[in-house]
């Protein structure tokens, strides 16, 4: 019987990487979600060439030249690969998907123009968007980031069920005794409420979240679901 000794914390690649290839396990229905720690949104910024300042402007232009626009991301079947397909589902554009081997590898490119759009970490991009080499246009998250609180969400611009965050969670093995959990809950909620933690996590474009087991199993099976239609429907692979 676990004792919840045994923990686990990893990201909302542990969701989507399963949904690729054949995997070992299954996150839930062979974890138990303890909480989730914290959330980071992406910001879709682009070359400053671009004639776009919104991402109402940006499908506006991609309708009118459809196929012309391309996407960076971190790899195939990064989360950053995920979340194009799931803006190109959402508004109807067309887009061409350029891999990268790794977050950030595809800047240079960016700056230059070779690709035209990225959806970087905001701790990534905040340089280059103080020195105007990229501009932002959206955060991928449900409410402004406070670290760019300036940029509007894709929903405030018009785009409906388009929401992505990057996030980290805290899991124990299935069949952990409920009190376990219940207590290995409340510790990690106590520790994320410490203002000096949740400044730290600030700084470096995340947010603490220290949900409740039940919350945390919502947000995971939501993320399956949003994530294994993406995948169907596109056919993506992982490197």
């Amino acid at each position: 019987m676990p004792d919840g000794y045994t923990l686990i914390m990893t990201s909302a690649s542990a969701v989507i990487r399963p949904l690729m290839y054949r995997a070992r396990f299954d996150l839930v229905r062979d974890f138990a979600p303890v909480s989730q720690i914290t959330m980071q949104p992406y910001v879709i910024v682009v070359n400053p060439s671009l004639p776009v300042k919104s991402v109402g402007e940006l499908i506006a232009f991609a309708k009118s030249n459809p196929g012309k626009l391309n996407y960076a991301s971190a790899g195939n079947g990064s989360l950053t690969h995920l979340t194009g397909e799931l803006l190109k589902a959402t508004t109807g554009i067309d887009m061409v998907h350029v891999p990268y081997k790794g977050a950030g590898t595809y800047f240079p490119d960016l700056f230059s123009g070779t690709v035209h759009l990225a959806f970087g970490s905001i701790i990534s991009v905040q340089p280059h968007i103080r020195a105007n080499r990229v501009r932002p246009l959206a955060v991928t998250s449900a409410g402004r980031a406070k670290l760019v609180p300036e940029v509007p969400t894709a929903g405030e611009a018009g785009v409906r069920g388009f929401a992505v965050t990057q996030w980290f969670g805290v899991f124990a093995p299935a069949h952990t005794p409920r009190p376990i959990v219940e207590r290995l809950n409340q510790d990690i909620v106590k520790v994320l409420r410490q203002p000096e933690l949740a400044a730290r996590l600030a700084a470096d474009g995340a947010e603490a979240v220290g949900s409740s087991p039940q919350q945390f199993a919502v947000h995971v099976k939501a993320e399956r679901d949003k994530w294994a239609k993406v995948i169907k429907e596109t056919g993506i692979r992982a490197d």
